[in-house]
């Protein structure tokens, strides 16, 4: 296991590179700094990254899917 001596494992900041000790007293791991995650957040939110793969559903499945919840909460 890690003794008191030795060097925390290193890790390159996903966002810019900056090589990063991982440890606990790091709030911002596996980012070098909150600029960073917060650079990483917006990627995420502006679906410039993804995970691989087919999407479930498409958009004419997604207003299928409200089209006809929005019937089903109609009074009859």
């Amino acid at each position: 296991m890690n003794s008191p001596k030795s060097r925390p494992l290193e890790v390159a900041c996903p966002s810019c590179g900056k090589t990063v000790a991982w440890r606990e007293d790091n709030a911002h791991r596996p980012f070098c700094s909150e600029r960073c995650k917060l650079i990483d957040l917006g990627a995420w939110a502006d679906e410039s990254h993804r995970i691989a793969g087919e999407s479930a559903m498409d958009g004419m499945d997604i207003d299928a899917l409200l089209a006809r919840a929005d019937r089903d909460d109609m009074p009859q």
